[in-house]
């Protein structure tokens, strides 16, 4: 059952809240130690929260999971995927705003999911807690940064889970795990009251259907004191998109990367049958794409990247006031340490010129969708899931690696756009291949209505991972 179905049953009084989180609890202890997808466990607390009954709010009752970055909870550790950070278990003395939001909608957070250090790799695989596997195949990467969570909704350990989207951190693990992923569009999600909205990065959740996507935007949206970019409301909530199909769209399709190389096989079949289906439903797709993300929005030096790297200095400062010091190289991953000393070695000058290229990467790229575009359609990875243990390696064999994996999410992600990853193929070996719709800025309507059309055609929540 989805999240939209458990809550219905708490508030028809089929079943408690208690027995929702107790059922989430036995598969938990049951699969957990196979995929390595919740590191802390709250059962104790979670069942605190379900003693007097169930909470109200859209999902009341409903078991969760929150991601190990960035995602401070009152009371409760966070170790953003650093060892250092791990060993103190310091408690968070307050709740980020969109946690807030969570406990509003009466989801039950029962523990965190894992991460890789700050976020940085489009694996999930930390030192401090081990590679989480992906329940398709256990000796595949789930990707990341949000892999913990996109594996315990795969496997069904909780129906939702909170994740999070610097470079595509959402929508890379819900291609290779088999989830719906959806980016909001940035200033959508407030990201108070420590964090900059106005950044790349943005969070949400993954789901296993849209509705539930849908469902945790209408909870979890709108603004908060002291957002500085705030996204125009939707004109009705947005569970109502998923009621009727779309009017006919216009579609244009991306199979190669925006450099012109191929992309693998199973990806390149997967956006075609994507194409072909959407074509037998009405819409109008042709091979079409934003000029603009032809730029090189991927490369570690390109200005489009440099404007990407405030999640990780934020992480690192907040390293800092844990330890009460500088940081050291000892204290991090040497990964982590290799993308800080890069950073920090850039000027102030070169910074600034990063970012103005950026804002004009956004007007560039969002230009093609006011001149008649509906959506891209591109695959969300270059590459299926790779084995565990990929990662390995120099700085330099690392981002090489991971190119296949943000090459089609990071540019939306310095654009600000809403793109969803749904898992509507799986390669001849019977691993999920995602595909990834964009619309343009703050038009999750549109991908809403589209996507809950594409999986009523082509249903995937029957499919679940072998045991």
């Amino acid at each position: 059952m989805d999240a939209t179905e458990q809550a219905l049953l708490v508030r028809s009084g089929k079943v408690s809240a208690a027995e929702l989180l107790e059922a989430a609890i036995e598969r938990i202890r049951a699969l957990n130690p196979s995929i390595n997808a919740v590191t802390m466990e709250w059962f104790d607390h979670a069942r605190s929260l379900v003693a007097d009954g169930s909470p109200g709010g859209p999902f009341g009752g409903v078991p969760f999971l929150l991601k190990d970055f960035m995602a401070p909870y009152a009371g409760q550790p966070m170790s953003n995927g650093n060892a250092r950070l791990k060993s103190l278990a310091a408690l968070s003395e307050a709740d980020s705003t969109l946690v807030a939001r969570f406990r509003a909608a009466g989801l039950v957070t029962a523990g965190r999911t894992n991460s890789p250090e700050f976020a940085t790799m489009a694996t999930t695989e930390p030192a401090a807690w081990g590679p989480t596997r992906n329940p398709w195949n256990l000796d595949r990467s789930t990707g990341g940064s949000s892999g913990g969570a996109t594996a315990a909704v795969a496997a069904g350990l909780v129906p939702v889970a909170h994740a999070s989207d610097g470079s595509g951190s959402i929508r890379i693990p819900s291609a290779l795990c088999g989830v719906v992923g959806l980016k909001p569009s940035r200033g959508r999600i407030s990201a108070g009251p420590l964090a900059d909205e106005s950044g790349p990065a943005v969070a949400l959740g993954v789901s296993r259907t849209v509705r539930d996507t849908a469902a945790m935007l209408d909870a979890l949206s709108g603004p908060s004191v002291g957002d500085l970019v705030v996204a125009p409301p939707p004109q009705r909530p947005y569970r109502h998109e998923l009621e009727a199909d779309p009017a006919p769209l216009r579609i244009g399709l991306l199979d190669r990367t925006p450099q012109g190389d191929p992309v693998h096989p199973d990806c390149a079949e997967a956006v075609h049958a994507t194409a072909r289906l959407l074509d037998e439903l009405g819409h109008h797709v042709e091979q079409a794409h934003p000029a603009a993300l032809e730029q090189d929005a991927v490369g570690g030096r390109s200005p489009i990247a440099l404007a990407a790297t405030g999640p990780l200095l934020a992480s690192f400062r907040h390293l800092e006031a844990a330890l009460g010091r500088e940081v050291t190289a000892a204290d991090v991953e040497p990964f982590s340490w290799a993308i800080f000393e890069r950073i920090r070695g850039i000027p102030a000058y070169d910074y600034a010129e990063a970012m103005a290229a950026a804002a004009r990467y956004r007007r560039e790229v969002q230009r093609w969708w006011a001149d008649g575009y509906d959506l891209l359609l591109t695959p969300t990875t270059a590459q299926p899931a790779p084995p565990i243990g990929s990662y390995d390696g120099d700085l330099e064999r690392i981002a090489s690696l991971g190119a296949n994996y943000i090459v089609f999410t990071r540019p939306f992600n310095v654009t600000g756009q809403p793109a969803i990853s749904l898992p509507l193929n799986w390669s001849r070996d019977g691993m999920p291949i995602g595909v990834q719709l964009v619309a343009a800025y703050a038009r999750e309507d549109v991908l809403l209505s589209v996507s809950a059309q594409l999986e009523r055609a082509r249903p995937w929540h029957q499919r679940t991972p072998p045991a």
